[in-house]
């Protein structure tokens, strides 16, 4: 059987790049071990355009959220189900300070609609703790990721298009005119693995740091507001009919899929800070991201087996920029545009080189 492209990996990244291939015209075959906690399965699916304590908007904002809107919907329209869930995000002041840093930043910038009203003091909503007020931000919303990868499986699986396994690499081999696992053919192989990339012995040199994140689902006492999402060092994202999804932790030392007793109270603890309300805790969950040095994604084709492809590298923001990048990737593998210089995994070279070099000299 012989396709354009095998995708290895149907986290966030990879099943929107296949989902883009394949409304290309694009023959594509997915690989992929299910894992139920895998990090996009238990993400909160967050997609915010103003990033962190800086206040600045998301790279790339204006290309990415378009971008995501028109993928979702069309997926929504397709499969009949809402995915995405339009709500603003209520980040509240931690201090006077805090407020006086986005006052002066927010001076000086044209937020236009990605800041719907600037708060100086509380908003006064019942078991919200905000006494410094905080800042309503616009085109932000959530998405049901664990939907969105069980019916983009579905379709691949009543099309034969899916391949339910762990990819074994010994299986792989580099041919003239592309790769062949087992009994496939594929003109291109594109990696799709998230962290576990850094097993990858083609692409195990790019620096992706694997970093544990754990979220909660908790029942909250009625009344407190869906309406919104809040963020004040956690996200507090509504399911509906009292349910939230607080997350996420971050953790570099202990790269495991094991939710931990210090997780939940660390999450418990910064919901207490936004909410006097009294909660449940009634799920728990720990999966790995794939960040990265510069925390830009990572896309490219291998620089000595063009065979070989990456994406990868989305950490915490895969559904603001999956959509958009794949759009622009997939162009690129079809030789219409240059892959984006930004994301492109030639910026590590230097580190591609130090890892060839340091195989050569191995006896």
């Amino acid at each position: 059987m012989k396709y354009d492209f095998i995708v290895v990996g149907h986290g966030l990244a990879g099943a929107i790049l296949a989902e883009t291939l394949r409304s290309r015209g694009s023959k594509v075959l997915v690989i992929d071990e299910p894992k139920e906690n895998s990090a996009s399965r238990v993400a909160a699916g967050l997609l915010n355009p103003v990033a962190g304590k800086r206040f600045a908007k998301s790279w790339l904002a204006d290309a990415f959220i378009p971008a995501a809107n028109a993928f979702y919907e069309a997926l929504e329209a397709r499969y009949g189900q809402q995915l995405f869930f339009h709500k603003p995000i209520y980040k509240i002041f931690s201090s006077i300070e805090e407020q006086n840093t986005w006052m002066a930043k927010s001076a000086g910038d044209n937020w236009g609609d990605y800041i719907l009203a600037t708060h100086t003091q509380s908003i006064n909503q019942p078991g919200i703790d905000d006494p410094f007020g905080g800042i309503m931000i616009g085109r932000g919303g959530f998405l049901h990721v664990y939907a969105l990868l069980d019916l983009l499986t579905e379709d691949l699986l009543k099309q034969e298009l899916y391949l339910p396994e762990r990819f074994d690499m010994d299986e792989l081999q580099l041919t003239e005119s592309g790769v062949k696992y087992k009994s496939i053919a594929a003109d291109q192989l594109i990696f799709c693995e998230g962290y576990q990339v850094v097993h990858n012995p083609y692409f195990k040199w790019l620096p992706i740091q694997p970093t544990k994140g754990e979220v909660l689902e908790v029942q909250a006492e009625q009344n407190f507001s869906p309406e919104c999402i809040y963020n004040k060092a956690v996200y507090v994202v509504p399911e509906g009919a009292g349910r939230f999804i607080i997350g996420a932790t971050y953790d570099w030392r202990n790269p495991d899929e094991e939710p931990t007793p210090q997780g939940q109270e660390e999450l418990s603890e910064r919901f207490r800070q936004i909410t006097s309300k009294q909660f449940k805790v009634t799920g728990h969950w720990a999966g790995i991201r794939p960040a990265v040095r510069d925390r830009r994604p990572l896309a490219g084709t291998h620089p000595k087996y063009k065979q070989l492809s990456v994406f990868n590298g989305m950490g915490s923001k895969g559904v603001l920029m999956a959509p958009y990048l794949a759009q622009r990737f997939a162009a690129a593998l079809a030789g219409e545009e240059e892959v984006m210089p930004e994301i492109h995994i030639f910026r590590y070279l230097s580190l591609y080189y130090a890892y060839t070099d340091q195989q050569n000299q191995q006896p």
